[in-house]
Order: C-alpha cells, then sequence, then structure tokens
C-alpha cells in the first residue's frame, strides 16, 4: 500500500508520492494544510486543497484526480489541462488557471493522473447572467481561433477510446463526421448494436450530414474554426462568488469547431437554464447565426445529437440514445434524405414539442473508464 501522509488535514487521501508530485508543480516552499473532498464527479475525485506560501499568505487549489489509470485516463487529464491553458491564455478569468499536473501511485498502488488548478468559490445554483455569458462566450470565439486555420485539436481529448487519433481537416463537415463516427462507435460498445439506428446512423453520416453542414462551405461561404468548450451544459458554468463573473471549467471536450457546436447541450433534455430563449439571443446578439439562417435550428438539433450519443456512451442504459438522439436522428433524415426502412419522427418524443425533461444526474450510469 502506498504511505499516508500523516501530516495533512482532512478527509481526502493524499500518499507521500502524491504529495511529492503536487509540491513539485506548486511555488516553491509552499506547505500543503489539508485536502478536504470537494464537489461531484462521474470520471475523477476531487478536493479543495489548502495551502501556506512561504510568505504565509493562503492560497486554496481544486484538484483532479483520475478514477481510471492507463493512457486513456491520461488523455483525459492532460487534454483539460491543456485545454484549461488556451481558454485561459485568451479570456482570463472565464475558467479556472491549470497550476500543473502529474502522475502518481494511489492507496490502491494504481497509477493515477491528477490536475491543479487555482480554486474558486462558485455559485452553481443560480443562472448566468446571459448577456455576461453571451459576451464571454463571443469572446472566446473570436480571439481562440484554429492555430493552422483547420477544424480539429492538437491531442485527443473528451470521451473517447484509446484508437483514436489526432485529426485535422479544412471542411467542417468532414472532421464532424469524423468525430461522430468515434462517439457512434463507442456508445455501440458501451450499449450494444442496434439495427434500425445504425440504419439512421449511417443515413444521417452519408447524406444529412454533407448536405446540412456542407452548405456552410460552398457558393462562397465560410466559417472560422474557433475554441469551444465542447460540453458547455449547467453543471459546467458557474458564478465566481468573490468576483461575479461567469467561469466555465470541465474543458475535456475542447476543439476547434464550428461555434454553433457549442450550443448543442442547450437543447438536449437535460439542459435547464439554457434552454431559455435569452442566452441564445444574447449570444446572436454578438455573433450572428452562419447561413443559411433558416437552417440554424436543424444544424442545432444535428449537433445535440451528438451531445446525446455522448451521454449514451457515458451513461449507460440511459434515454439518451433510444429517445433522444434516435428522434431526431430521424427527423432530419425525413428533411433532407428521407429512407423508409428504419421507422419514423415520432412528435411526441420531441422535447421542442412536448417540454418534458430530464432531471440530470452526473452519476447515473457513470462509466468512470470514459
Amino acid at each position: 500500500m502506498a504511505e499516508l501522509s500523516e501530516d495533512i488535514e482532512g478527509d481526502f487521501l493524499l500518499h507521500a508520492e502524491g504529495l511529492t508530485r503536487m509540491r513539485a508543480v506548486l511555488p516553491a516552499g509552499t506547505k500543503v494544510i489539508s485536502a478536504e473532498s470537494w464537489g461531484l464527479s462521474a470520471w475523477t475525485k476531487t478536493a479543495k486543497i489548502t495551502t501556506n506560501l512561504p510568505d504565509g499568505q493562503e492560497r486554496r487549489y481544486f484538484l483532479k484526480v483520475s478514477c481510471a489509470t492507463g493512457k486513456l485516463a491520461r488523455i483525459h487529464m492532460w487534454g483539460e489541462h491543456y485545454s484549461a491553458g488556451i481558454i485561459a491564455s485568451h479570456v482570463p478569468d472565464f475558467g479556472p488557471k491549470p497550476v500543473g499536473k502529474g502522475e502518481y501511485h494511489d492507496e490502491m498502488e494504481k497509477h493515477v493522473y491528477f490536475y491543479l488548478m487555482e480554486y474558486h468559490d462558485m455559485d452553481q445554483q443560480s443562472p448566468p447572467d446571459p448577456a455576461e455569458l453571451a459576451g464571454q462566450l463571443a469572446e472566446l470565439h473570436t480571439k481562440a481561433v484554429s492555430p493552422n486555420g483547420m477544424f480539429g485539436y492538437p491531442l485527443v481529448t473528451g470521451r473517447g477510446t484509446l484508437h483514436r487519433t489526432e485529426h485535422w481537416d479544412g471542411s467542417w463537415a468532414v472532421q464532424f463526421t469524423h468525430l461522430l463516427k468515434d462517439l457512434i462507435e463507442l456508445d455501440n460498445t458501451q450499449n450494444g448494436a442496434w439495427p434500425e439506428y445504425d440504419a439512421a446512423c449511417k443515413q444521417l453520416i452519408d447524406h444529412v450530414i454533407p448536405r446540412l453542414l456542407g452548405v456552410l462551405q460552398s457558393d462562397g461561404r465560410r466559417i472560422e474554426p474557433v475554441l469551444c468548450h465542447g460540453d458547455l451544459w449547467e453543471g459546467n458554468v458557474a458564478t465566481d462568488v468573490a468576483t461575479g463573473k461567469i467561469t466555465i471549467f470541465d474543458p475535456n471536450e475542447c476543439m476547434y469547431a464550428h461555434n454553433e457546436i457549442e450550443f448543442g447541450t442547450w437543447r438536449c433534455s437535460w439542459a435547464t437554464h439554457f434552454n431559455s430563449p435569452m442566452y441564445m439571443t444574447a449570444y446572436q446578439r454578438l455573433v450572428e447565426p452562419s447561413e443559411p439562417v433558416e437552417e440554424w435550428d436543424d444544424r442545432n438539433r444535428l449537433y445535440s445529437i451528438k451531445c446525446a450519443i455522448c451521454d449514451s456512451a457515458g451513461h449507460v442504459g440511459s434515454n439518451s440514445r433510444k429517445i433522444r438522439a434516435f428522434n431526431d436522428m430521424l427527423y432530419l433524415c425525413e428533411k433532407y434524405a428521407p429512407l423508409e426502412c428504419f421507422g419514423k419522427y415520432d412528435p411526441e418524443r420531441d422535447i421542442d414539442i412536448t417540454g418534458m425533461r430530464d432531471v440530470y444526474d452526473v452519476m447515473a450510469g457513470a462509466n468512470p473508464s470514459l
């Protein structure tokens, strides 16, 4: 068993090796006083770390330690650390600034990865101010542009599988297809094959995406690849208690993408605040929808399918694939590429019509290995 650090207060177990690795990324001479379990996460163990600097000042940090081990755990942790740094460099104070990362062996001798960031007291209960959130997002989507003018990312992030590779493309339709195919494969691995669903996925990929997203870059139209958080739901947005500023966190699905993909989660059934038109209207006052504007809602439905599939892969047995993703696929296929072999869109399962929404439990059915 790994040796405990007995001089550290709090209920979060820190071990000698972990403490040594953590001190290596903190300011020289920092003394760790306490480690308290803090917050809720399906994929990591989290803690508030209280320290004293050499001059006697107290400073707090937020610690995330991977639940899983191996290459995929490192992908998640290193990807989030990298992405938080990019966000902080373009829009300071829009997210916790990363402090450092490392790896060690935990109490079960598992090789785990950690990521340390600045600590913020955050209010996650109150709805964020729509205008302020829109302004911060618009700034991120304007300043943080792709370094090579293409869609993609320098490293693999987010839920995924070990065979995923870095991928760049000048075509957003091609890049989104690459992303969606990987998520569909992962979802089928977790939840099993479903012939009607597989047929709808194929029709969506072969015909709907080339039409719906391909038009964004045809006939002289152009879209800029910009940094998107990738998982911007209410659980990853809060208000800093000390400053009153909006802060976003858990950027482990970042990519340089079409800016509108950022709002796919706002359509999903677990949306609470962001499904209000106030949020989207506030953003579109600053950043106009891409042309053709009249297809914005269909693009948003497509992007929400990606979110639903991602949720299904991470929460085995949820309704995200069976009801939300599949029904929205049928809607888009019937509109852009009709095919009679896999079922019909059902308005009674469309939350835009029924208004029925889920109470989202981030821990329900969570698979910490993803």
